[in-house]
């Protein structure tokens, strides 16, 4: 499969600091892929090398197979974290001058634009103008400009922030939308949770520097998977298909699954008369693979305490 998006050593410095530290990336054509880091993890400031707004100090990029990210930008949908739109324009509008920009006639856009805002249930704001629009709409119509040209890759740069969760999830059903037209898209978030629903591939950004590139699934099999165990008995022969070293709370057993598997601890809880009562096997989620990657400190400046943010309902 190729790549819409390489990238070798990448680094960019402002005023000595390294906010893009000897980068190395892949994004698959036709994943969705996620970048994910705490706030001044480095995120914005890679994406717009990679997409050509900003020059590498060093390292090389391939946009779309071009060493020239800015030659394929009508081929690219790109949403920023910073949110602007023309107060007084029309939302219909705004769409088809966003299209524009990337080389679709106006006229065009409009149609298209006013496609978009039925489907999405807004047809009745496509002439209003942006400051009668809630949040959530707002940022919905300037969605639809990134996307109204129909490019191959979409970029958006915290697509999720200000909007709360029956935003979020519209805005996860258009992403899951275009990736079953084929279209790459990336999105970095600081909310582990969006990635874990949406994608195929994911980078670590912290400091910089990207400590994991690759599936979501090879993230999370770096780490066993959990048994739960509840025991009529709290000892017996059954206890040496235990892991050393651990201790019940109460007659509950909790430890990872021995390389062995299930099977060998079923039959020798079976057959030493340990007295099962309950019994569950629980694979780790894309956030303990973020803390064995990322550790505890970069896990914790994530705020995963709060996946719904703030915003207005459209």
């Amino acid at each position: 499969m190729a790549n819409a998006i390489e990238a070798r050593g990448l680094v960019k410095e402002f005023d000595g600091f390294r906010a893009v530290d000897g980068v190395d990336i892949a994004i698959p054509e036709g994943s969705i892929y996620g970048i994910l880091g705490p706030n001044g993890a480095g995120k914005t400031t890679m994406l717009r090398t990679l997409l050509g707004i900003i020059d590498p100090d060093d390292g090389e990029r391939y946009l779309l197979g071009s060493d020239n990210p800015l030659s394929q930008s009508r081929l690219v949908g790109y949403l920023p974290e910073e949110r602007g739109l023309y107060q007084s324009m029309r939302a219909v509008d705004t769409i088809a001058f966003m299209g524009a920009l990337r080389g679709l006639p106006l006229k065009e856009g409009r149609e298209k634009g006013r496609e978009l805002l039925e489907n999405a249930g807004l047809g009745h704001a496509a002439d209003k103008q942006i400051k009668q629009l809630s949040k959530g709409m707002a940022q919905t119509v300037q969605l639809m400009g990134t996307i109204v040209h129909n490019p191959r890759l979409i970029v958006l740069d915290e697509p999720f922030s200000g909007l709360d969760a029956l935003n979020q999830a519209k805005l996860e059903r258009m992403i899951r939308a275009q990736a079953e037209r084929g279209v790459t898209v990336i999105f970095s978030t600081h909310v582990i949770a969006h990635a874990e629903r949406l994608c195929e591939s994911i980078a670590i950004i912290a400091q910089g520097k990207i400590s994991f590139d690759g599936l979501v699934k090879t993230a999370r099999d770096r780490l066993r998977p959990q048994v739960h165990l509840e025991t009529e008995t709290s000892d017996g022969p059954w206890r040496k298909a235990l892991p050393g070293g651990i201790e019940a709370e109460g007659n509950w057993w909790h430890f990872e699954l021995p390389e062995s598997g299930v099977e060998p601890l079923l039959t020798a809880l079976v057959e030493g008369k340990a007295g099962v009562r309950s019994l569950s096997i629980e694979r780790p989620g894309l956030h303990d693979a973020f803390v064995a990657i990322a550790g505890e400190t970069v896990a914790a400046e994530m705020g995963e305490g709060s996946e719904i943010e703030a915003g207005e309902i459209l």
